[in-house]
């Protein structure tokens, strides 16, 4: 039986995209801003696009902050794509400009120390070991970046008990975290062509696990 997933629209992110991603890899998807789905589903997909700021905006308009923290603190699967992954962490810095994150990661979010930005393209990703998102997935795998942030302490977030898997652009930043019910890409899973279905699929299958 397939799992119902909310993909949740609070006004950013690829939601068509993102839905028809996951409708491919197997599960039955609601696109809604309506909470009572949000966290009665199965699984929960927090898309973002641009600027972090905006996002957390749009998530404290829609009151959806709550949803998503007492849906990992009870152990049901959430899965944070782009800027989604981003605002899951205590802050994000962008242009000198602190703004206050969901807190559910430790750290913050920040520019990335490189000449060229924004990382835009395809990138191999170096898992964590215990990784589920890319269980299976071959060592070479590609997936598709589109950004100037991220979160650029692997080791701070691996010591908080997450699985960190890292990526390179002139400098080593955090591509993918797993703790608990939590995941987290900072690529487009849903953009990143057969390896991104093969990581939505594992991801389904951990929520299917779950429930």
């Amino acid at each position: 039986m397939s799992k119902w997933i909310v993909v949740l629209d609070y006004g950013s992110g690829n939601l068509r995209s993102a839905e028809r991603a996951l409708q491919r890899a197997g599960a039955d998807v609601t696109v809604t801003d309506e909470l009572a789905a949000a966290a009665e589903a199965d699984g929960l997909v927090v898309p973002g696009v641009g600027a972090f700021a905006a996002c957390m905006a749009g998530i404290e308009a829609l009151g959806a902050g709550p949803v998503i923290a007492e849906r990992v603190a009870a152990g049901r699967p959430v899965l944070g794509i782009c800027v989604g992954m981003q605002v899951l962490f205590e802050h994000g810095d962008e242009h000198g400009v602190v703004t206050k994150g969901l807190g559910l990661l430790p750290g913050g979010v920040t520019r990335l120390p490189a000449a060229r930005l924004p990382h835009m393209g395809w990138n191999t990703v170096r898992p964590a070991a215990s990784s589920v998102l890319f269980a299976g997935l071959p060592a070479a795998s590609r997936f598709y970046f589109v950004h100037s942030y991220a979160a650029v302490d692997p080791a701070a977030l691996a010591a908080s008990g997450a699985a960190v898997t890292t990526a390179h652009h002139e400098a080593d930043f955090v591509a993918a975290v797993e703790r608990g019910a939590l995941s987290a890409a900072q690529f487009h899973p849903e953009k990143s062509a057969d390896t991104g279905a093969a990581l939505l699929r594992n991801w389904l299958g951990a929520v299917t696990a779950g429930g």
